[in-house]
């Protein structure tokens, strides 16, 4: 530059300040926006990507969380099969008597059902029956029958359980007159 006139090295010094201001102007004016514009774009990239990944995951969740459901409501169809139904008493009478037939002792009453909200747990999207079975047997086909009858129905439960000596007109002493009050679900929707 010592060998360039002033003049042109004036307007040399002019030219690289007039090019260096263009150039920053280029760079702030229009690339650093558009690099701010780029980011903000790959930000929202990320974001949608990351959407619709979890979009993905859930769908191909769908097809097993509905094979799951189905199992469920199988499960739940089968626990509900021998709950009550349509005519309370008509299902009392026909379940307590089938039931006893193969047992050892003797029903002489099954009460009328009272129907009612669960008492055992709060909010509970079932309604229940209470009915009053009384009979006689031996002490252990009693107990033998109460066991059975609560295994054999999940839904149904003694709450009461009364066992006293026979009556007189029994010629058996041994024989015991007992009166069960049972609880059972009532199925929904029947």
């Amino acid at each position: 530059m010592k060998r360039l006139p002033p003049d042109k090295r004036n307007k040399l010094i002019l030219v690289v300040v007039a090019t260096l201001t263009l150039i920053g102007l280029v760079y702030f004016l229009l690339i650093g926006p558009q690099n701010d514009q780029n980011r903000n774009l790959a930000t929202k990239t990320n974001g949608e990507l990351a959407n619709l990944l979890t979009m993905q995951k859930s769908l191909k969740q769908a097809t097993a969380t509905a094979a799951t459901m189905q199992g469920i409501t199988a499960l739940l169809n089968n626990a509900e099969a021998d709950m009550a139904t349509g005519d309370a008493f008509a299902w009392t009478y026909d379940t307590i008597r089938q039931f006893k037939a193969s047992r050892r002792i003797e029903i002489t009453t099954i009460g009328q059902p009272a129907p009612s909200d669960v008492d055992m747990l709060p909010n509970f999207p079932y309604k229940q029956i209470r009915f009053d079975v009384l009979g006689s047997g031996y002490y252990h086909d009693i107990g033998k029958f109460a066991a059975d009858l609560e295994n054999k129905f999940p839904h149904l439960r003694i709450v009461n359980l009364t066992i006293d000596t026979a009556t007189a007109a029994d010629t058996t002493a041994e024989k015991l007159a007992f009166r069960m009050q049972i609880a059972a679900l009532v199925k929904p929707n029947s």
